[in-house]
């Protein structure tokens, strides 16, 4: 699942300069994550992370129906030592 959502995602992103680092589809207790790591310089702040989430919703909406559980959308920076 993970490789298409980056497939899915990462040029639309690469299109507002902000860089795909990592997708996670992961169960943390019982909750399932969809988990986006992104950068962006000189640095990512909220702004660039709702940005992010406004371009990824739509177009992982288009495959929802493929994921296995419900899941929490998490788009977030990448650490600093990942980069």
């Amino acid at each position: 699942m993970e490789e298409k959502v980056k497939a899915l995602i990462k040029e639309p992103l690469k299109e507002k300069n902000i860089k795909l680092c990592n997708v996670e589809y992961v169960k943390e207790g019982s909750m399932y994550f969809l988990r986006i790591e992104i950068d962006k310089e000189p640095f990512v702040d909220v702004d660039t992370c709702v940005e992010a989430t406004d371009i990824i919703n739509p177009l992982i909406d288009k495959i929802e129906d493929e994921f296995e559980e419900p899941y929490v959308l998490d788009v977030c920076s990448v650490e600093k030592g990942d980069r």
